[in-house]
């Protein structure tokens, strides 16, 4: 059976079965310009949801310590990973060795005027910059993009466009999101806000740190299909 006619096949059994949000959506054919995301919280969760890796649903990862409120979308680019490429952009943009990447999708965080009142949705955003945050000696990149024809922040073009009390809010949430009472400080930093080309480098070896982790699983299912 050969491509053309395996997709729409793949297609039919997304009508039978959720698909699995992180290896079974496509992140979309216009990326890394515009993409899927998969969102997980929202500003109005007091609790921080996770996919299971495993089973692709929404778990409870922990309810929120302090009162410290995501303010943004937040979730994950399907099929991406952050090993190999993502750190050592990482490494030569920070000047230092060492650096890993977090075996995670890659995280993102989607501006948007309207209320949106659940996560465990898809939506098309278009990245306009990131944060370059280090958990340890792990990569842990935040890309922030914009909600597809929002009123208000579609209009943004590059991250330089945001208000920077913004910026410092989300710079903010990630630095804190993860303290818990009476647990050590997580060495947690952020070390520079970077534009739209630089998020899109991010998510192009995000989208390679993928395919040479789990490019296996496309494989298998052809010859499962095919057999």
């Amino acid at each position: 059976m050969n491509e053309k006619k395996l997709d729409p096949l793949l297609a039919a059994m997304g009508l039978l079965f959720k698909p699995h949000p992180w290896h079974g959506v496509s992140i979309g054919d216009d990326a890394p310009e515009v993409v899927t995301a998969f969102i997980e919280v929202v500003p109005t969760d007091t609790v921080k949801y996770e996919i299971d890796k495993v089973s692709g649903y929404l778990t409870v990862d922990r309810p929120q310590q302090f009162s410290n409120i995501c303010p943004a979308l937040y979730g994950l680019l399907p099929q991406t990973y952050c090993a190999e490429q993502v750190a050592a952009l990482c490494s030569e943009r920070t000047g230092r060795p060492g650096i890993v990447g977090d075996k995670d999708p890659l995280d993102i965080c989607v501006l948007a005027e309207k209320t949106i009142a659940h996560g465990d949705l898809l939506l098309r955003a278009v990245p306009i910059g990131g944060l370059r945050m280090l958990d340890g000696d792990e990569a842990d990149d935040k890309i922030v993009a914009v909600l597809e024809g929002d009123a208000l922040y579609g209009r943004y073009q590059d991250i330089g466009d945001c208000p920077e009390s913004l910026i410092r809010r989300l710079e903010h949430y990630f630095l804190t999101y993860k303290q818990a009472p009476g647990e050590p400080e997580r060495s947690t930093e952020i070390t520079d806000i970077y534009d739209r080309e630089e998020a899109f480098e991010v998510i192009r070896r995000s989208q390679s740190d993928y395919d040479r982790r789990f490019g296996e699983l496309h494989h298998l299912l052809h010859a499962l299909l095919t057999d």
